[in-house]
């Protein structure tokens, strides 16, 4: 894992002046690249756009120190689409603006330097899981595209969960006959094609169930036969929950012989009643390395 990360972060090195093909990142990494943004969040403590957009303006502060190279050449080098656009990161980073480089490097220059992971297990808690076979199932329920968030509660999703009605609860409830035998939420379908993290994603609220259906008025995601691990915690919510998602990639991940598979993530809380002691737990789809 900690290899794999590395040469992903060498490509993008190598790619911060021309246009970063997420699909090279996926044949490195052997993920998804929602699944390695996500990581990268959690590993680096910053979204993976943050970092490419601080290493292009640290390589831009650079360059500007040439005398052959101006704004606007700098500006089109690193991809922006105008140098006002340019300017006002470059301002927001900085403190000042790239025109007023040269006549700051006897004061007080910035620079941001590569990203190197060197993973290792923290330890001092312990993670509690459990590797299930799951046979086909189908998630039912309501879904909604909604703008992909790594970090805060998502306001898409939020909405969502208001939208769904008591009738649909109920059917719910009458067709929920797998574990957890209870509400869940679904992620899937995410958006991988753009640069940036603006892209969408689909989730859904909703139950598991084998039965054949009709499910009128719900919807109904097919999730095919798969090795799951779940994880498990109980404490202050959602603290907790999202300590654990960070554990998973920091720790399990690299230290296990299981690596992600596309499929629907799925987490669920057990209550909401004492949020100070919350249990819930996260599934993740996973195949050996």
């Amino acid at each position: 894992m900690q290899s794999r990360m590395n040469e992903a972060l060498q490509y993008i090195e190598e790619k911060l002046d021309v246009e970063i093909d997420e699909k090279e990142i996926e044949k490195i990494t052997g993920m998804s690249i929602y699944h390695f943004r996500r990581m990268f969040s959690f590993l680096a403590g910053m979204t993976l756009t943050a970092y490419i957009r601080n290493r292009k303006l640290s390589n831009a502060m650079f360059d500007l120190l040439r005398d052959d190279i101006n704004v606007t050449d700098t500006a089109f080098k690193y991809g922006y689409h105008s140098v006002d656009g340019f300017s006002r990161a470059f301002r927001e980073w900085a403190g000042f603006n790239p025109s007023e480089v040269r006549n700051q490097q006897k004061k007080r220059l910035k620079a941001f330097p590569r990203l190197t992971f060197q993973l290792t297990i923290q330890g001092g808690a312990e993670m509690d899981y459990r590797i299930v076979e799951k046979e086909a199932f189908k998630i039912i329920g309501v879904s909604k595209q909604v703008p992909i968030q790594f970090e805060g509660v998502n306001p898409g999703i939020e909405k969502l969960a208001q939208s769904v009605t008591e009738s649909q609860k109920a059917k719910m409830r009458q067709h929920a006959n797998l574990e957890p035998g209870q509400v869940i939420n679904a992620s899937y379908n995410f958006d991988e094609g753009r640069t940036q993290e603006e892209g969408y994603l689909n989730h859904m609220i909703g139950v598991l169930t084998d039965e054949e259906g009709p499910f009128r008025g719900l919807d109904v995601l097919e999730v095919p036969a798969y090795t799951w691990v779940i994880f498990s915690s109980q404490g202050p919510f959602p603290e907790t929950m999202q300590e654990t998602w960070a554990k998973i990639a920091a720790e399990w991940f690299p230290s296990s012989d299981y690596e992600l598979v596309k499929a629907p993530e799925i987490s669920f809380v057990e209550d909401y009643s004492n949020l100070d002691n919350v249990y819930s737990e996260i599934w993740m789809a996973v195949r050996r390395k």
